[in-house]
């Protein structure tokens, strides 16, 4: 399928790896050129060359921390004036609710919540003055059904969510696209990091834990980055017009809902 977006500018977040990167290259796959983004240099120039090598698209390498101002500053001059807006950063740590603190949750809602907010205010306006964008938050499965141990990642998500609801419905007509995507358990380096912790508290390997963890997983499986790296470029596509502050799930099935 022809996405119709050959030629647009994207800025991908945290784009030198996992999901973040299975979305730029889906993009520039689509023909889009890109504005990658992570913090470390050597892991987001080596993505990026293979990206040009592979698709011949031109890709603007940032390394900065997007939850500083000064990183996100430094982003943003880069970016200019993007087509398309791929919010994503790292999660918080797993833990239990007695022992997060106040700094637990502000860096949480710095980092998941008031970071994308704060992309989106700097860039739509760029957008709507051209009458076309898109926008995909990369939130998690957590937003539709918590994850207990993920309690810092479960309330700064869910505020971000509740502002793409009511955002993505304002500038809807201006021809500006807002959306979320909802991963589930995807095969990256998230994913060792929570199998690691569940093997050390079970004494279990890594492999085991993942196993265990598979098998609550209707597709019986990981997701991968290039398949999630699709669907946020379908968001992104001429083709998603009518698709407005949505939140759209990939997680195997794993979230019990009808709705």
């Amino acid at each position: 399928m022809d996405l119709g977006i050959r030629g647009k500018r994207a800025l991908v977040c945290a784009s030198s790896k996992g999901l973040g990167r299975g979305c730029a290259e889906a993009l520039a796959e689509a023909g889009v050129d890109l504005v990658m983004n992570a913090r470390g240099a050597e892991a987001l120039e080596t993505t990026a060359q293979a990206i040009r090598d592979r698709y011949n698209v031109q890709v603007t390498t940032v390394a900065a921390d997007i939850v500083s101002e000064d990183g996100r500053a430094k982003v943003l001059e880069a970016a200019g004036a993007v087509d398309i807006l791929v919010t994503n950063a790292g999660g918080p740590p797993p833990g239990m609710w007695h022992d997060w603190t106040r700094e637990d949750f502000l860096k949480a809602l710095d980092g998941n919540m008031l970071t994308p907010i704060a992309l989106m205010t700097e860039l739509m306006p760029k957008m709507i003055d051209k009458g076309w964008g898109r926008v995909v938050n990369i939130t998690s499965q957590s937003v539709k059904a918590p994850i207990a141990v993920l309690g810092l990642s479960n309330a700064a998500r869910t505020g971000l969510t509740g502002y793409v609801a009511g955002t993505a419905r304002q500038v809807a007509a201006q021809g500006v696209i807002v959306n979320n995507l909802l991963p589930g358990i995807h095969a990256t380096d998230r994913a060792i990091s929570l199998d690691t912790g569940v093997a050390e508290q079970k004494g279990i390997t890594i492999e085991e834990a993942k196993q265990q963890r598979e098998a609550t997983i209707p597709a019986q499986r990981y997701g991968t980055p290039e398949e999630f790296g699709h669907m946020c470029a379908y968001l992104c596509s001429q083709h998603a017009g009518f698709i407005v502050g949505q939140n759209i799930l990939l997680d195997g099935g794993a979230t019990l809902a009808t709705i």
